[in-house]
């Protein structure tokens, strides 16, 4: 079988920006060039293939970035990009330069949209998983994830500090609509008493008499780490049902929000999108195509782009025995 030879690559973020893309944009341009292939950044997701927004870059188009958090080739939503006319248009925008290969970063909703436009038209997709979330299946981590969960680690620490000081309970509400990931880590880094996470269902009977067992045994402060996708809606609400059961409880309520999204990306999250970024060029070179970049068991590992959209992450519930045993 005949290897179809890539002269030009686009690459571009799509999906919640993550630190560490820009590592990642840096690693996939200057690998690309040490190739002697041209790469072009496509700004705006899949909105700049529908738009024809897509310049080319140099080695110092990526210089003085990797410490930046964020992405250079900014982030948006296409809903033009749903359709066939828009994937079409894109297509055509991408031929009229002559990219023939790219290189998407984001998580299953641009893997999704990669997946479709491979099968569609002759341009091969590498997927790198740039998503603070973690929750891809087909590698153990993920773009992004290792800064957002200390950036929240950090604030908690710094919330007990105040916790400590007026035996109050604090609920802490994390990233994580649809993941617990950044809700288990930081909860078990940060010895919360509780943590909630969409994936597993949330007795609330049990949560109530936990906290008042801990209140007769004059333990006044405790942490409630909830992901924003929990089952009781966003940390307020369940401030509302633990005060309504609790009155003595000196509830306090803390949402992170998007601060876990930005700042300098971690040295770990660094190497990982240097990692990636380098073996989506390779893919590229050798076909093989349509796969998305990961890491399992320290190894680069490689998952049709199919099967990644299909799984998700999954939290064992092991970690939850964990969680409660090392709260009581």
């Amino acid at each position: 079988m005949t290897i179809k030879k890539v002269t030009k690559i686009g690459v571009l973020t799509s999906g919640g920006d993550a630190p560490g893309m820009n590592a990642a944009i840096r690693a996939v341009v200057r690998t690309a060039i040490f190739h002697d292939l041209e790469v072009f950044g496509i700004m705006r997701g899949y909105a700049g293939m529908v738009e024809n927004d897509i310049q080319e870059l140099n080695s110092r188009s990526v210089a003085n970035i990797i410490q930046r958090g964020g992405t250079i080739l900014k982030t948006a939503r296409c809903t033009e990009f749903y359709e066939y006319e828009g994937r079409l248009k894109a297509y055509n925008n991408l031929k009229e330069k002559g990219i023939d290969g790219l290189v998407i970063i984001g998580g299953d909703g641009s893997f999704k949209g990669a997946q479709r436009f491979s099968n569609e038209f002759d341009i091969p997709c590498i997927g790198l998983p740039g998503t603070i979330d973690k929750d891809i299946a087909g590698s153990d981590v993920t773009i992004g994830f290792d800064t957002a969960v200390n950036t929240a680690v950090e604030a908690i620490d710094k919330i007990r500090d105040t916790m400590d000081a007026h035996d109050r309970l604090f609920i802490v509400e994390v990233m994580g609509r649809d993941a617990g990931y950044i809700a288990l880590h930081s909860g078990i880094a940060t010895g919360a008493e509780n943590i909630l996470i969409p994936e597993t269902k949330t007795d609330i009977e049990d949560l109530i008499f936990s906290l008042t067992e801990k209140e007769k045994r004059k333990k006044l402060v405790n942490l409630i780490v909830v992901a924003e996708g929990g089952e009781y809606g966003d940390a307020n609400e369940l401030a509302k049902i633990i005060k309504a059961r609790i009155p003595s409880a000196d509830t306090r309520v803390c949402i992170l929000g998007h601060i876990q999204r930005g700042g300098a990306p971690s040295c770990e999250d660094r190497l990982i999108a240097s990692h990636m970024g380098y073996y989506a060029v390779e893919s590229l070179l050798i076909g093989r195509n349509n796969v998305m970049v990961g890491v399992v068991n320290n190894k680069i590992h490689y998952t049709p782009l199919d099967k990644a959209v299909k799984q998700k992450q999954k939290i064992g519930q092991e970690w939850m025995k964990i969680v409660k045993i090392l709260a009581s």
